[in-house]
């Protein structure tokens, strides 16, 4: 699919992005294996969800629909397969679920798309390997043959990632003793507040040394649970950048997610000197939740790095977006990470950018951009990456001339209504 987007007049009014998709992945999971039913109002229908709902049918869980909600029926146990899981897009379907999968005696093995066979699994075998199960494979297809008897283990992450965090907490759920994981600061904590939220044990502290460090007891099963799921601050994201480079804006976002560990773009934009107005409305399973509101207006260089790169990782590129128009430097380093996201990111942004005429460097572990600078339409490739996609079709609406995005049908993976959302702004 090829998306074309021209330079846009004003931003204004109120949408409800779409629901978070880190919560509706571990809603399905984590009702798939609770001791009772469970209903999810309002969860994400994008393709990497379902690719989670299809694999926890075909491990024995009964989801059904009613109207925008779906209820979950659990197994006493998960059971064994017909066939592949296929995870299609989704690297989190695909490395929480081998951690859920490892601890039962079954022997499955997991299958993506193109992009996310070339995405590394070393990180969440090799623990699960030290638990006792035989994980076969460092990039997909991956086997895991699971045991019914996984010994707990101490294990320090080596980064800052939920992934590789919520894999081992999940596989510990049914370990023998106390399973902890240990990471250098603090990554996105859904799966923490999540379980605690369904009654499940779970032990965290704040290190003197650095880093962060969570438990869970094993032979431990969360109860069924009701939750709707708040709109996702990554797709929110979007919009906030929009309105802040677009003259004239002003946008609404509705419902976000405003977990502490999510929010680092909030964070971004205060250090930009962009304020946001928020207004907290409740809790979800343990997750605040906020209406936000954003205006047009001028800004200045931003800085990421260290701790606050894990609470907005999904958020750099379109945070690159918005230092091109910034007075300044923005630099973001220590995100790495972002090599192995759905495509190399940092090339990515940096070529796409440069393309457009922004003034920006790629760094080993980052980049940095020289705002503000005009922009200018050009052909993207975004190579099956959503979040490319929808950042340069951001960028799109301040540059001269058309933006082409090629690939542009990767959007639907997280936000399927993101041009009628547009369209919504526009009118």
């Amino acid at each position: 699919m090829r998306l074309v987007v021209q330079r846009s007049g004003p931003l204004r009014g109120e949408i409800r992005p779409p629901s978070d998709k880190s919560l509706t992945h571990r809603a399905y999971m984590f009702a798939s294996i609770a001791d009772g039913p469970s209903e999810i109002s309002n969860p994400l229908t994008g393709e990497d969800c379902e690719s989670t709902v299809r694999c926890m049918e075909a491990l024995g869980a009964r989801i059904e629909s009613v109207g925008r909600a779906r209820k979950v029926f659990p197994l006493p146990a998960l059971m064994q397969p017909e066939g592949e899981l296929d995870c299609g897009n989704s690297g989190t379907t695909m490395r929480l679920l081998s951690g859920i999968v490892a601890s039962y005696p079954i022997d499955v093995t997991l299958v993506g798309d193109a992009s996310l066979s070339r995405r590394p699994m070393k990180r969440i075998a090799e623990p699960l390997r030290l638990m006792g199960a035989k994980v076969y494979g460092d990039v997909p297809p991956l086997r895991v043959a699971g045991s019914g008897e996984l010994k707990a283990i101490d294990y320090q992450s080596p980064v800052a990632s939920a992934q590789i965090k919520s894999c081992v907490l999940l596989a510990g759920l049914r370990a023998q003793g106390q399973t902890w994981v240990t990471e250098p600061t603090l990554s996105r904590d859904h799966t923490e507040r999540m379980l605690r939220a369904c009654g499940v044990e779970v032990s965290s502290e704040i290190l003197a040394q650095g880093g962060h460090r969570v438990g869970v007891k094993g032979w431990s099963r969360p109860s069924g649970f009701q939750l709707s799921v708040p709109g996702d601050i990554s797709s929110a994201a979007f919009w906030l950048v929009a309105a802040a480079m677009v003259a004239g804006s002003s946008v609404r976002l509705a419902g976000i997610g405003v977990n502490p560990t999510r929010t680092g773009v909030l964070d971004v934009f205060g250090q930009a000197g962009l304020p946001i107005g928020q207004a907290l409305l409740a809790e979800a399973l343990g997750e605040p939740v906020a209406d936000l509101e954003v205006l047009h207006g001028e800004g200045k260089g931003f800085r990421i790095e260290g701790e606050l790169v894990p609470r907005l990782i999904d958020e750099i590129p379109v945070l690159a977006v918005l230092a091109t128009q910034l007075h300044g430097e923005s630099v973001i380093r220590d995100a790495r990470e972002l090599k192995v996201k759905e495509s190399d990111r940092i090339a990515k942004v940096v070529e796409g950018l440069r393309s457009m005429g922004a003034k920006i460097e790629a760094l080993d572990d980052g980049m940095a951009i020289e705002g503000p600078a005009p922009l200018s339409g050009t052909r993207i490739q975004a190579d099956g990456d959503h979040r490319i996609a929808m950042a340069f079709a951001i960028a799109g609406l301040i540059a001269e001339g058309e933006t082409a995005i090629e690939g542009a049908e990767s959007i639907a993976t997280s936000y399927p209504n993101f041009l009628d959302d547009l369209a919504r702004l526009q009118s």
